[in-house]
């Protein structure tokens, strides 16, 4: 399989789907690796919540906890094909020849680009506290792969939050400036924010446990 356009995150092997990513064609793109890191996140989530074995209430909380990680990891895969979609929309309107019907085509495939990676977005921003809680309370023995997890889900929040920076600034093409976008996108607008302090609060999750999982980096 060859052709990016039939290559999806469910349907394609590992192999297909990542050669599709590595063509020039932008569909996959970033905004779909975004959605394939948050997938691992949750993947390795459920994992260590596998891994998890305690009592009483807590128990209660890792079981939620790995049915909400499999939830997640079934619905990035989804996002991750929907931004692929977005990602060809962009790119053509991108091709089209100067005009109005261009600039039109431009501001709709930018919002709904905006719009894709902002939902990717959001459920990640989900993902952090569970992860938080068995970095906190999970098997100690999993704590390094608790770490991949994060390094994962800040790469997904990362991607998410600079394609929704990226496509309102392409707003700019039709004339707007950036106050006057802020002004008709304040949801997307905000979230660029949100995810800003997702990163801040995973890097701190983060350095509170680096010394657990790489002991010799510390030494």
């Amino acid at each position: 399989m060859t052709d990016s356009e039939a290559v999806t995150t469910q349907g394609s092997t590992v192999e297909d789907w990542t050669r599709a990513l590595a063509e020039a064609s932008g569909s996959p793109g970033g905004g779909a690796g975004a959605g394939v890191m948050l997938a691992v996140a949750a993947s390795l989530t459920s994992m260590v919540a596998g891994y998890t074995q305690v009592e009483g209430q807590q128990g209660k909380e890792v079981a939620d906890i790995r049915t909400r990680a499999r939830s997640l990891r079934e619905a990035a895969l989804r996002l991750a094909d929907d931004d692929a979609s977005a990602s060809q929309a962009f790119g053509d309107a991108f091709r089209r020849e100067p005009g109005p019907e261009r600039e039109d085509a431009i501001h709709r495939a930018s919002v709904a680009a905006a719009q894709a990676s902002a939902k990717l977005g959001e459920r990640a921003i989900d993902a952090i506290e569970d992860l938080g809680w068995l970095a906190s309370h999970g098997n100690p023995a999993l704590i390094a792969d608790a770490v991949v997890a994060f390094g994962a889900l800040r790469a997904a929040i990362t991607g998410a939050r600079t394609n929704v920076s990226f496509d309102l600034a392409a707003l700019k093409s039709g004339g707007a400036t950036l106050e006057q976008i802020q002004q008709q996108h304040p949801a997307l607008w905000s979230t660029v924010g949100r995810l800003n302090a997702a990163l801040d609060r995973i890097d701190g999750l983060t350095a509170d446990i680096d010394h657990r999982a790489a002991p010799t980096d510390a030494a």
